[in-house]
């Protein structure tokens, strides 16, 4: 079993993933200011896990300082801006510990932050078996970033789930993007794959749109960090590219994600708040300088797939059919 959190009498630890696939380490998150600095970092990311280890970590801040509420959830609120599970689960928490006042603030916090994560993981295989139903008959499965356990916590993730559903019923192969700048798709999802001993091949990201027009895939399966109100979505940067080409190729193109990655209150993608992240992500391969030290770099960590590209959005609820594929 692949376990991305995990916590015990008070403490919390989480899996750092920059030092996958080749280290695997864990980071005791002992306040709130140190689960912002490592979602910041990507040490914790994917949306779902983002919401997941913010509702424990103001928890934990909680048991420290009663007092400490507000200005704790602000500061988790404010450590990434894309992903709208982050503050959806801070919102549920502190409504929590709110209505339990001072003195039960930090139990109440911890129950509502693990029914948080209880519900991920029944969604999670939730919409797994959505999507393999889906999906029947599509044996190569195209995906981009990291949607598996690491992202997700509990066992199966979002679109990795569907793809795990589906291995559980005939043969796959699953051709994983690298996912550039920060490889999430190099180091994170064949990591999880090659651990569920699934038949898998990377590819570079720009190689993907031709392998699709070539025949090589029947579907492609991404997650998303927000849904707008209209069906629009935004996923990991290099996500629109691939629907694209998946609806010039004619198969479909379906994101799997939780109901709490919904947001309502937010009316298109051109509403939603894109992160630019730091130029040296894409300078630097590592420690290693890879152009120019001082050109300009643009480094959106996400763009926004139109709702029309989108041939299905999996939740735990079931299907909904957005676009013809």
């Amino acid at each position: 079993m692949i376990t991305a959190i995990r916590h015990a009498g008070g403490r919390l630890e989480v899996i750092d993933q920059t030092a996958l696939p080749h280290e695997e380490r864990w980071l005791a998150l002992g306040s709130a200011a140190d689960a912002a600095g490592a979602i910041r970092r990507l040490a914790v990311r994917g949306a779902p896990l983002i919401g997941v280890v913010a509702g424990w970590a103001l928890a934990v801040e909680l048991a420290r300082d009663p007092e400490a509420l507000e200005a704790a959830a602000a500061q988790l609120r404010a450590a990434r801006p894309t992903a709208v599970n982050l503050a959806w689960a801070i919102d549920r928490v502190a409504a929590a510990a709110r209505s339990a006042g001072p003195a039960g603030a930090a139990e109440a916090a911890r129950a509502e932050a693990q029914a948080i994560e209880d519900e991920q993981e029944a969604a999670n295989a939730a919409i797994g078996r959505h999507g393999a139903d889906l999906l029947a008959g599509c044996r190569r499965i195209l995906t981009h970033c990291n949607t598996g356990a690491l992202a997700c916590g509990g066992e199966g993730g979002t679109a990795l789930a569907v793809i795990a559903a589906l291995a559980a019923r005939g043969p796959v192969e699953v051709l994983a993007c690298e996912t550039r700048p920060l490889l999430q798709g190099a180091r994170l999802t064949v990591w999880e794959l090659a651990r569920m001993g699934l038949p898998h091949a990377l590819c570079v990201d720009a190689a993907a749109a031709g392998l699709i027009a070539r025949g090589e895939v029947d579907a492609v399966v991404v997650g998303a960090d927000r849904v707008a109100a209209n069906g629009d979505v935004a996923n990991k940067v290099g996500t629109y590219a691939h629907a694209l080409a998946a609806r010039a190729a004619g198969i479909p193109f379906v994101v799997a994600a939780p109901e709490s990655t919904l947001d309502p209150a937010t009316p298109t993608g051109a509403d939603i708040v894109i992160e630019e992240r730091n130029a040296d992500e894409v300078r630097r391969f590592g420690p290693a300088l890879v152009t120019l030290p001082e050109v300009p770099v643009r480094n959106p960590a996400f763009d926004v797939t139109p709702a029309a590209l989108v041939t299905a959005l999996v939740t735990e609820r079931g299907v909904r059919q957005l676009a013809p594929a």
